[in-house]
């Protein structure tokens, strides 16, 4: 049989072709085809395998698109032992080169390694030097007793311990994130200097020493900033990092704050003749009433209660704004705040909705108006941030600072405001008060239809998240300059006209935007609005949730009421954050749950609830605490308290069960009918009665008993809107 010759061309790149001709003759030879020889036209060219006969003659192909590795083998011929020969060379040469790629590869892998175990060690070692001369001042400031014995003699070499940086080893790559734990983004840098520039979300001074401080911002950006002040250039805008996760990520970062740090902070009213507004949480009466506030601030100020979030509370009466002011009244005597006639007056509002806070500013400018500065004080989330920026683009703010000062940061989460924020005061002068009424009238008179579209879907997004709501505006606006007037720009060389008939001797340009700023004489004898740090409620059951817990308990929507009917012998849960046994009674009884609608309420018999506790809380059923039972682990327990009630009637409650800031329940009972309850919260935290109830006809809110179940259906009260005409052709309401 004629001998034939078959060549075989492989087109890849020059980097994987040594395994592609090792693979090949591989298969080559459990073919049982001899290699004959190769032919390196090696590049970077790629192609597909392709196969051709030929005759007896070796001939080179080309192609247009590129050279490849061409391979020629015989399938027969009539000398083997030739052939044989010639196979096992190639096979040497073709391991020979493999190997001595391999070890290439090998030898280039460990010096990248080297390279990455050099450089993480030199970034530790900088790490440890920078660290040792931040503690040169220190050091050198120790007592002599501490280095030196009673005896006089220095201490013997043994005793000093000597570290070679060289020695060091390089530290073990950093832990993964644990589940809950939020990331520190960026690097600190304890050696940069403290800016002296305050965060205007929360008023804490910048800087990028540790995450841990307030007022945190990256090494990284910091000293952009600092540099950008240095070369006369306009720093870029920037908060901490603490605020930038709780506005844009809703996360919020474990700070070491001291609670005497707060009261430090609002203590300095003590010396200023200044006006005090005591914000109250109408949700978490009476604790959000500070006892000692007077020794705080002192005991010559005037005070003006606010009462906020009565956005969120049912109306339960005709008349319960009225009764609610006299509660808070009745809660701010009790606590020794008025004990010499300090408060001016009670006003509730909404500073989310910005119901009532017109009617506030307009008190603020009759009775206060410009003998001094204003502070809003109060515990923690109690919404004074919410209400400086609204009043930051209302009437008793300078309309250019509303164009300077930022926002303050606001979130669920208690502590947001570290520090003192301002903004300047209008001064109400007798014209600024008459235009400021007559948009008020203007205002009154509007009707829905009347709105702009933006501001009708404003206000159908209020409608939905509060059940009272106002509209606030703004008298006198800023007029800003106009910055895109075209203006000369002198150029001398273009001015100069030469033989080029196309050259242009003036170009036009555009203003640069300047920044807005105060000029020194328009706060000369300014008079400022200060928003305050929270003071830091005890027992407070938000002291013991995460992030996303505090977002299930704490209300941002209008609270639904939720009413059942036990019998003796039946618990209900609020959560795995309260528990209601209702262990002796001769008739049944109401309770209404007034709490965030996103925390659930479960019902079931006494003698299962342990059980229910055991196995449900950390998971759905209860919903909060969240976490299954790794969570409950760190959960401290719940701790029971006896109540004893004595019904009123079946439309009134008699008490409210407050489950410190998670809500309560309204107990109604029939008349004479004694109760025997006993109510858990977890350890550490407060359970309230609160006696006279703050909503006593609250059961009246509810639709009818569902079939089989004790619950009743919810019924939520219609929104209303304070400073808008009502259509006249508007039906009443079916009863």
């Amino acid at each position: 049989m004629p001998a034939c010759r078959v060549v075989l061309r492989l087109c890849c790149p020059s980097s994987c072709l040594g395994n592609s001709m090792h693979r090949l003759a591989v298969l080559l030879r459990v073919a049982q085809l001899p290699v004959l020889s190769t032919r390196g036209l090696c590049s970077a060219a790629t192609g597909s395998l392709r196969g051709r006969r030929r005759g007896a003659q070796e001939k080179r192909l080309s192609r247009a698109e590129g050279e490849g590795e061409e391979l020629t083998f015989l399938e027969l011929t009539e000398n083997p032992a030739e052939e044989e020969n010639d196979v096992a060379a190639y096979e040497r040469r073709l391991q020979q080169e493999y190997l001595r790629r391999k070890e290439e590869e090998d030898e280039r892998r460990r010096e990248a390694e080297a390279a990455r175990e050099s450089s993480s060690a030199q970034v530790y070692l900088r790490g440890l030097r920078l660290q040792a001369k931040a503690l040169q001042p220190f050091l050198r400031e120790v007592d002599e007793d501490f280095t030196t014995p009673a005896n006089g003699k220095s201490l013997p070499e043994h005793d000093i311990e000597l570290i070679d940086e060289h020695s060091l080893s390089v530290p073990s790559k950093p832990k993964k994130k644990k589940k809950g734990e939020h990331k520190i983004f960026g690097t600190p840098d304890p050696l940069a200097p403290v800016s002296e520039d305050q965060c205007p979300g929360c008023g804490a001074t910048m800087h990028c020493k540790d995450p841990a401080l307030p007022g945190y911002l990256p090494s990284e950006k910091y000293s952009r900033i600092l540099k950008q002040k240095e070369d006369g250039e306009r720093p870029e805008k920037a908060v901490c990092q603490r605020c930038y996760l709780l506005v844009y990520h809703q996360k919020a970062l474990d700070l070491s704050v001291p609670h005497e740090e707060y009261r430090r902070i609002v203590s300095c009213i003590r010396d200023q003749k200044a006006l005090v507004l005591l914000m109250v949480d109408l949700l978490d009466l009476p604790n959000s009433v500070i006892p000692d506030l007077t020794q705080i601030i002192g005991e010559n100020k005037h005070i003006l209660v606010l009462g906020n979030k009565i956005d969120l509370l049912p109306g339960d009466s005709p008349g319960y704004l009225k009764r609610l002011k006299e509660r808070v009244l009745e809660y701010c005597n009790e606590a020794g705040i008025n004990s010499k006639d300090n408060i001016t007056d009670v006003q509730l509002l909404s500073a989310k909705t910005g119901y009532g806070v017109e009617e506030l500013i307009s008190k603020l400018q009759r009775s206060w108006k410009y003998m001094g500065d204003v502070y809003i004080v109060g515990t923690t989330n109690a919404g004074k941030s919410t209400l400086f920026n609204t009043l930051l683009q209302s009437d008793y703010c300078r309309s250019k600072a509303s164009e300077i000062i930022d926002r303050a940061t606001i979130s669920p989460w208690p502590g947001t405001t570290l520090n003192l924020l301002k903004f300047p005061i209008v001064n109400p002068t007798p014209f600024r008060m008459f235009r400021r009424m007559e948009r008020l009238k203007a205002d009154a008179l509007q009707r829905e239809q009347d709105l702009s579209a933006e501001e009708r879907k404003h206000l159908n997004h209020l409608k939905k998240r509060g059940y009272l709501i106002g509209r606030v505006g703004r008298t006198f606006r800023f007029q800003k300059k106009n910055t895109d007037e075209d203006i000369v720009e002198f150029d001398a060389d273009a001015l100069s006209f030469g033989q080029e008939e196309d050259s242009k001797p003036v170009s036009l340009s555009k203003k640069t935007e300047e920044k807005l700023e105060f000029t020194p004489d328009e706060l000369k004898h300014a008079n400022w609005f200060y928003d305050t740090p929270g003071i830091v409620k005890e027992n407070c059951v938000l002291n013991l949730l995460k992030d996303k817990e505090v977002k299930v308990v704490l209300p941002s929507h209008a609270i639904i009421p939720r009413t059942f009917v036990l019998q003796p012998g039946m618990t209900l849960f609020l959560g795995a954050l309260g528990r209601i046994d209702f262990l002796q009674g001769e008739k049944s009884a109401w309770f209404s749950v007034v709490a965030s609608n996103l925390l659930p309420v479960h019902i079931t018999p006494l003698e299962k609830a342990d059980a229910i506790y055991e196995n449900h809380a950390g998971k759905t059923l209860l919903g909060v605490p969240m976490g299954g039972e790794e969570r409950m682990k760190e959960f401290p327990p719940l701790v029971p308290e006896e109540i004893t009630l004595q019904g009123i009637s079946t439309q009134e409650a008699v008490a409210d069960i407050k489950f410190s800031s998670a809500g309560w329940v309204a107990v109604t009972a029939h008349s004479e009918d004694r109760l025997h309850l006993r109510g858990y919260t977890p350890k550490g935290t407060a359970l309230t009665v609160r006696q006279p109830p703050l909503l006593p006809h609250i059961v009246n809110v509810k639709g009818e008993r569902l079939r089989k179940s004790p619950a009743y259906a919810t019924k939520k009260p219609p929104p209303l809107v304070s400073n808008l005409r009502l259509n006249q052709n508007r039906q009443p309401a079916k009863k």
